[in-house]
């Protein structure tokens, strides 16, 4: 059998892959950095072998799996050409992957990996379910019938696929250091809804996605009554959502979702468009909804010697707006204090006023360097630009995390899609350090 090795596993869609290829019995192992990064653990949880980069991992018989981080110029990939061994990339594997069943992907600038984990999760409680979510996590159960995915929009890699059905969360302008403007990205979400082979599920609440043409019938979801699927009479609490569902004006049933904020009730109302065009019970989606926690770094909240932390991939100004908002609902008492730290210089520069007035919504603000990425790892740039556009906003490194403590019992929102983390783990040591009673 195909031993398949991943040049940069660590990334989230390629341990989303490597884990659903080991699930269907293959041999897997693959190479990255030996820095720490999250999604990791579910490889080591697997027993998949991660190796340091390093040319002599490849060997002959392999196939290699290539993240999309790493030119063909990166020694593993070169050494693979010298072998003769097929090497694919990522997008282009999991564009062949999936025509085996029937594909969902959900793509969109925001709430990709969070509704795709939920989809995951409602399908799962109806069939076998495939599942690559952002998030690092993936799950290939024997028999599937659905494939559900996360498709990037990032230098229009998700026209590699060709799925039965899509699922188009909102359109905005990101990764400016790859798009020129709004009208390249609504030029490849486009080309992506052309893609598809069945139905569109898109929020109808986006102005950009009204625009969407498709050769396919394209179903509308929102808050809106115009909508085909429609969430009215909502009651909203620190405990999640309730909400009444309308398929073209007629009652359909009710929903709850344990998550907070708006943008948690836009993502059911996607979900059960597509599980209704499916012919999913409504009494599995209302089971399945209210049994979903979320996925890994979107809201996900721990307690450190009673304090509440909140660690989050929030790197846009309009997730954090989002995030902001969900916290707001969930602990309607509590301060709210922001750490967030941009990622990538391109998107700071670009979005420098929108990144100012989303975190100006929260009550106090914590700024960290911008980090960088294998794509572009330096800029002129720097964080006193962002922090001298929002008053009161402070400047943190990790040598004064302890300074958070300040504000006593808050809320700290732990927001970035780099290193946050550090900061993050860097508070909650020294929380558990000034826990520890003295001794001599």
């Amino acid at each position: 059998m195909t031993l398949f090795h991943f040049t940069g596993i660590k990334g989230s869609g390629m341990s989303s892959l490597a884990q659903i290829l080991h699930d269907s019995a293959y041999e897997v192992q693959g190479s990255d950095v030996e820095k720490y990064f999250f999604t990791e653990e579910p490889l080591r949880e697997m027993t998949i072998p991660i190796l340091p980069f390093d040319k002599n991992n490849i060997k002959p018989g392999m196939t290699i799996i290539a993240g999309n981080a790493f030119p063909d110029s990166h020694p593993e990939l070169l050494k693979a050409k010298e072998l003769g061994l097929e090497v694919i990339r990522y997008h282009d594997f999991l564009g062949n992957y999936m025509k085996g069943f029937t594909s969902v992907g959900v793509t969109g600038s925001h709430g990709k990996t969070s509704t795709t984990g939920l989809l995951a999760h409602v399908l799962s409680g109806h069939a076998p379910t495939s599942y690559l979510i952002g998030d690092g996590t993936g799950r290939g159960p024997n028999g599937s019938e659905y494939f559900v995915f996360e498709a990037c929009e990032y230098k229009r890699h998700f026209l590699a696929y060709e799925p039965d059905y899509a699922i188009m969360t909102n359109i905005d302008f990101d990764h400016p250091d790859y798009f020129k403007n709004m009208d390249d990205v609504m030029n490849a979400f486009s080309e992506m809804a052309l893609r598809v082979k069945k139905a569109i599920i898109a929020c109808g609440d986006d102005l950009q996605l009204q625009q969407i043409h498709a050769n396919v019938p394209v179903v509308y979801y929102g808050f809106d009554e115009s909508n085909d699927f429609s969430a009215k009479n909502i009651t909203k609490t620190a405990e999640g959502s309730i909400f009444d569902v309308f398929v073209r004006n007629e009652f359909y049933h009710t929903f709850r979702t344990p998550l907070t904020g708006d943008h948690a009730i836009l993502n059911s109302l996607g979900v059960i468009a597509l599980c209704h065009y499916e012919g999913v019970e409504a009494s599995i989606i209302e089971e399945r909804l209210s049994t979903f926690n979320g996925v890994k770094r979107r809201f996900t909240v721990t307690e450190t010697a009673g304090h509440i932390i909140v660690d989050d991939y929030a790197h846009h100004p309009t997730e954090i707006k989002a995030t902001l908002q969900s916290a707001k609902q969930k602990y309607p008492n509590h301060d709210i204090v922001a750490v967030f730290q941009p990622h990538t210089y391109t998107r700071t520069a670009a979005l420098l006023e929108e990144f100012a007035e989303s975190l100006a919504t929260a009550g106090h603000v914590y700024l960290c360097d911008i980090f960088g990425s294998a794509r572009e790892n330096a800029g002129n740039l720097t964080i006193n630009k962002l922090v001298e556009k929002i008053q009161d906003a402070n400047y943190l490194d990790i040598q004064s995390v302890s300074s958070l403590e300040r504000h006593g019992r808050a809320v700290y929102l732990f927001m970035g899609a780099g290193d946050i983390q550090k900061y993050m783990n860097a508070f909650k040591d020294y929380l558990n350090t000034k826990e520890q009673p003295f001794s001599s």
